[in-house]
């Protein structure tokens, strides 16, 4: 199985077009967060309109998650807590998204919503201990912040890491947690796009204008992921026991 990995969008309609023709080599996409972006000048609602577009039509080429960041929050839910309403409209109609859980194969994919107060991080909890205990072979997260701690969460200058994710990957293991939100992170020192946590690898593509997104291609079957820039390529093994840089 390989999967593709972009997060950080941030409303670049060029970006999803690219994904469109990079489909045809994968078979899972992911968008790890921050499809909309609030700085822009084009409103949320019409922002999430032309998204949610462009996600439809990519879920009808492979299967497709795509969880939410804190750009993609557009109103209050139940509990007065921030959340991404527009996403949530899609879910069951192809498109994968915040609390969902997919099987492809053997590999179960978790989807995990980005969480705005304690009532929403116990609910993520939740989802996580139930999808637990669903059958699969390989269990991989989509979850927009990486964990606290880790360099793929420094931008070079501070860390903001999500300090919830960081209890529960040695909690429960998950193989592999697909990542985004710290744009800077793969190009900054003492940064990173991958990291081996104990059994778990955590990936994040970080971020660059341009009609190409920064990705990763993340091959199970040969046991390696590759992540490219406008400018760089770096591999590394799924095997491999050190950290790669």
């Amino acid at each position: 199985m390989k999967i593709l990995l972009v997060s950080d969008l941030h409303y670049r309609l060029r970006q999803f077009d690219w994904i469109a023709t990079a489909a045809d080599d994968v078979d899972v996409v992911v968008i790890a967060g921050d499809m909309l972006d609030i700085r822009s000048a084009v409103p949320l609602e019409a922002q999430a309109l032309a998204v949610s577009a462009q996600l439809r039509d990519l879920a009808l080429l492979k299967p497709l998650l795509t969880s939410s960041g804190n750009h993609d929050l557009d109103g209050r839910n139940a509990a007065g807590e921030k959340a991404a309403g527009w996403l949530a409209v899609l879910s069951g109609g192809g498109v994968h998204v915040d609390g969902d859980a997919l099987l492809v194969d053997d590999t179960l994919f978790s989807v995990c919503p980005w969480w705005d107060g304690p009532i929403g991080r116990a609910e993520l909890e939740q989802k996580i201990s139930a999808d637990a205990a669903l059958p699969k072979k390989r269990w991989v997260w989509v979850h927009h912040a990486p964990p606290s701690g880790s360099p793929l969460s420094w931008d070079g200058r501070r860390e903001y890491g999500d300090e919830a994710l960081a209890e529960w990957i040695p909690r429960f293991h998950p193989d592999l947690v697909l990542t985004g939100h710290i744009h800077q992170a793969p190009f900054a020192e003492g940064g990173g796009w991958a990291q081996r946590l104990g059994t778990t690898w955590l990936f994040n593509a970080g971020q660059e204008h341009g009609a190409v997104p920064t990705h990763i291609v993340i091959d199970l079957e040969r046991g390696e992921a590759v992540w490219i820039s406008a400018t760089e390529r770096r591999r590394v093994l799924l095997d491999n026991d050190v950290w790669p840089n």
